[in-house]
């Protein structure tokens, strides 16, 4: 789910922060560059630390600004299909029910919320059980398994498909 990760890129260090350590400003850009954006292949870029710049910068003819490669690491939010992973309802309507998953809501809809059919009880906003009568509702806290990932451009065009139907997962009961 959360996993530490080493990447390299170059920098345009603007004159602006040329009054700062070169690994200060790297740091502070590549921050505006990366956090809080998805990359289809690696997930949800959360963090950026420890910048270290490597060699002399480069300036390019009419660009006051300097270049540098940088070897940062940060902390990435990614998803594998058939994770199990537990989370709290953030949110119940008619179709499903939405978990939040960190930094992304998952969805788990209607029909795999559970083994049987559930209707949506408007006046309580939750799922309801045909015939066990057991509820889901925002606030609880479920296991769920990942069953399909699409990261896009950003978070919220993000989807992230979940069930909770095997035996083990769903709600989960505090004893």
């Amino acid at each position: 789910m959360y996993k530490q990760m080493t990447f390299e890129d170059s920098v345009r260090i603007p004159p602006n922060l040329f009054g700062l350590k070169m690994n200060e400003a790297a740091l502070k850009m590549l921050r505006e560059k990366y956090e809080r954006t998805v990359d289809k292949n690696y997930g949800i870029i959360l963090s950026i630390f420890d910048a270290k710049v490597k060699g002399d910068g480069k300036v390019l003819p009419g660009d006051g600004a300097a270049y540098f490669e940088v070897k940062f690491d940060s902390l990435v939010f990614s998803l594998n299909v058939n994770e199990v992973l537990e989370g709290e309802i953030s949110e119940i309507v008619e179709f499903g029910a939405f978990v939040r998953l960190g930094p992304i809501d998952g969805l788990a809809h209607v029909s795999q919320v559970a083994n049987e059919f559930l209707n949506y009880d408007k006046k309580n906003l939750c799922l309801v059980g045909k015939n066990s009568k057991k509820t889901i509702k925002k606030g609880d806290m479920v296991r769920a398994k990942v069953a399909t990932v699409s990261f896009k451009d950003t978070i919220p065009n993000s989807k992230i498909a979940l069930t909770m139907r095997p035996e083990g997962l769903g709600k989960i009961t505090k004893k």
